[in-house]
């Protein structure tokens, strides 16, 4: 019962915060006026406001997102010749390098390094704390662009990709950010620049307690569901997050905005059942995936002879396992990728729902921004199969879904299961030698990390070493492409509906504000999950299952 409480402590807390949020972000994405603050910053950095296209919108993230890459390599390449270096830490190797500028532009955060060895102050603050934000608001400018071609017409307006980002960095991200951060340092959580110190143990063992800007980048890493932690263990580290109420104060800030944006979509579309139908859809696969690994985490466990009540290998023992579980439910159901415990410890099924939420494309609340448009993608594939069943052309908010836009949303939706499955193959032919476990086991560590890599999580089975060249390249083109194999099929559909003018609603028009179409939406979800990896999952997490039963 306490697992149940904690679960609808959260979603009481959560929806009324994400509704209140909502009301800021619909006027950010219907307004375009602009404040002497704005044009004096886009006059100084001489870019223009004027409206784009779904093209000019495109190539503008693109773009950034490039010129983010680019600087964050050439930071990680020569942070030992750089500032705030206490510890003398010297640049990443090349491959390291590309991974990491790779993981942290593409909001994936995928971690081949131990941050607290690995990275510098400078590292850690300037390079990747900026990319945090940064990649927070270009899936959330996506998001605005696509609203905007749903719920505008005649026209080729999406917005301007710069003030989008401008506006959501300043007046999202960075107020909520600070605040979080305050109340992080408030629980124990460090942000100094201070040298390692030193200590030795009551037991005579001497060591270090590492020191940083951590308070600061665990706000953004949560907020903008990024999940690179300051440290190798995470947000299973007592600096990262010491207590009960830090910890539900992150989980909190991995779900706000997602919940925020599809709250604020009914508001812009003038009809607020739009938004709600989207959370109750989401929230029903979410609260199954809670119970399912809670059970799965406290079923009794027959080890060395010895029955075990529940599973707390890997985990927190200041969480336990209700929290633990509800934790890695939320960090793989939004692309965050945070943990506080360790997934590859879980029991078979346990770590089967992680991989598979990650696998449906994390659209169950998802990422800032990519879990909305990517659940609008499974949206869309519902309305057409809906179509098809009743003889209709198949209409959503009064426009017509006809073959372009079902095109683009195949490509979308298909993109990172051809990553995942591709790159899985490649792991378990040529890339054994970082592969932990043997068996089933060792082939769910490669599953699950290419899963990750593709769908932009960042989390992963702890036993699978990921720093080798060929994981580093192999990782970091599949979280480029399946970032960007999104988006632009997402923008495209943008600039596709925004010309099209809105249909009379009439009598045969498909109803998708109401109970039907939650169950429609839930049941496509599901569907094309179970077709497209049930196969993959037999040969790891559920073979792992049927050998532990038998013994």
């Amino acid at each position: 019962m306490n697992g149940y409480l904690l679960l609808a402590t959260y979603l009481t807390v959560l929806f009324p915060l994400g509704w209140l949020l909502a009301k800021p972000i619909a006027y950010l994405i219907d307004t375009k006026k602009t404040t002497p603050t704005e044009c004096f910053i886009l006059k100084w950095l001489r870019i223009s406001d004027e409206g784009m296209n779904w093209k000019q919108y495109a190539l503008a993230i693109f773009t950034f997102n490039i010129l983010g890459f680019i600087v964050l390599f050439a930071i990680l390449s020569t942070q030992g010749y750089l500032p705030l270096n206490p510890q003398h830490l010297s640049g990443l190797s090349w491959d390291l390098a590309f991974n990491t500028a790779i993981s942290f532009v593409t909001n994936t955060n995928w971690q081949a390094y131990g941050g607290g060895i690995t990275m510098s102050y400078f590292s850690q603050m300037a390079g990747l704390t900026v990319q945090n934000f940064l990649s927070a608001s270009t899936g959330i400018a996506v998001a605005f662009a696509f609203i905007r071609g749903l719920t505008r017409s005649h026209g080729k307006d999406l917005g301007n990709a710069w003030m989008d980002l401008l506006r959501i960095t300043i007046y999202i991200l960075v107020p909520i950010s600070f605040v979080l951060a305050i109340l992080m340092v408030g629980q124990g959580v460090p942000d100094n620049f201070m040298s390692y110190v030193g200590y030795t143990s009551l037991q005579g063992h001497s060591g270090i307690i590492p020191m940083g800007p951590i308070a600061s980048q665990e706000a953004i890493k949560m907020l903008g569901t990024n999940g690179g932690g300051f440290f190798n263990a995470n947000s299973a580290h007592p600096f990262e997050n010491p207590t009960y109420l830090s910890n539900f104060m992150q989980m909190l800030a991995i779900f706000i905005i997602p919940t925020a944006l599809c709250f604020a979509f009914g508001r812009v579309a003038k009809d607020k059942r739009q938004g709600t139908v989207l959370i109750a859809a989401m929230t029903v696969i979410f609260i199954a995936a809670v119970v399912w690994v809670m059970k799965a985490e406290s079923q009794t466990l027959l080890i060395n002879g010895h029955a075990m009540v529940g599973n707390m290998e890997g985990k927190e023992t200041r969480f336990g396992i209700d929290v633990s579980s509800l934790f890695s439910v939320i960090t793989t159901a939004a692309s965050c990728g945070a943990v506080s415990s360790m997934l590859d410890s879980f029991t078979a099924l346990g770590g089967l729902i992680p991989m598979w939420l990650i696998q449906l494309g994390e659209v169950i609340f998802g990422g800032v921004g990519a879990g909305f448009y990517g659940i609008m993608m499974f949206v869309f594939l519902t309305v057409f199969i809906a179509g098809l069943m009743i003889g209709r052309t198949p209409e959503y908010l009064g426009k017509k879904v006809e073959s372009f836009e079902m095109k683009m949303t195949a490509l979308a939706i298909l993109c990172a299961p051809l990553l995942v499955l591709i790159g899985t193959a490649i792991t378990v032919t040529y890339g054994t030698g970082s592969i932990q476990e043997s068996g089933p086991h060792g082939f769910s560590e490669a599953l699950y990390a290419l899963s990750s890599a593709a769908n932009n999580n960042g989390s992963a089975f702890a036993g699978f070493s990921a720093n080798t060249v060929l994981m580093n390249l192999l990782t970091g083109f599949s979280m480029f492409v399946g970032r960007f194999g999104v988006i632009f099929p997402v923008l495209a559909i943008a600039g596709s509906l925004i010309v099209k003018p809105f249909q009379a609603e009439t009598s045969g028009t498909l109803s998708t504000n109401g109970i039907q179409f939650i169950g429609l939406l839930v049941g496509t979800v599901l569907l094309i999950g179970a077709l497209t990896f049930i196969p993959a999952l037999a040969l790891g997490p559920v073979a792992e299952h049927l050998i532990m039963a038998k013994f």
